[in-house]
């Protein structure tokens, strides 16, 4: 069954570029200025997440490399249990880059067994982020940061929990 959504999730991606594409095309006779600020717009950010796409890349084939299956259900399978719960919420809050970067290196943990609850907590600490907390105590003070610190990591997991229940069936 997975095999079968992946095929037509593969056909819909070709059928939205050809799209694009084809939009493009009389957009370009309509106002080439606008097309060609938009596709140096496109090169300049595909060059800068270059290096993220690297990264992630390199991780996706370290953990399959060396991660196998048995592993990987231990820290976030459905038995991983606490520890599964504070190794999301430790990397979503650790993890860098855009967020679209580390869809591919989660889905392919999915695949290897990663409950849908704890790719939700780990995306949802990704807006917890370290370098940004003596920002923020400058502005709202200490009492507020740790205070929204802590409400955040609690909805990741609430979030987590509801996710998890709500995607049963889609496992």
């Amino acid at each position: 069954m997975m095999n079968g959504k992946r095929k037509s999730s593969r056909k819909l991606e070709w059928v939205f570029m050809l799209v694009v594409i084809i939009l493009y095309i009389p957009l370009y006779f309509l106002n080439s200025g606008f097309i060609e600020n938009s596709l140096k717009i496109f090169v300049n950010t595909f060059i800068k997440v270059i290096p993220v796409i690297i990264v992630v890349f390199a991780v996706m084939y370290i953990v399959n490399l060396f991660a196998d299956k048995k592993k990987i259900m231990k820290y976030v399978g459905e038995s991983s249990g606490l520890k599964g719960w504070i190794f999301s919420i430790i990397s979503g809050i650790l993890s860098t880059g855009p967020v679209y970067m580390w869809y591919p290196l989660l889905r392919n943990l999915k695949e290897k067994g990663m409950k849908d609850s704890l790719i939700a907590t780990f995306l949802y600490n990704r807006a917890v982020k370290i370098p940004l907390i003596p920002i923020m105590i400058y502005y709202f003070g200490f009492l507020f940061t740790v205070l929204l610190m802590f409400y955040m990591i609690i909805f990741s997991v609430i979030n987590g929990l509801i996710v998890g229940l709500l995607n049963k069936g889609g496992r």
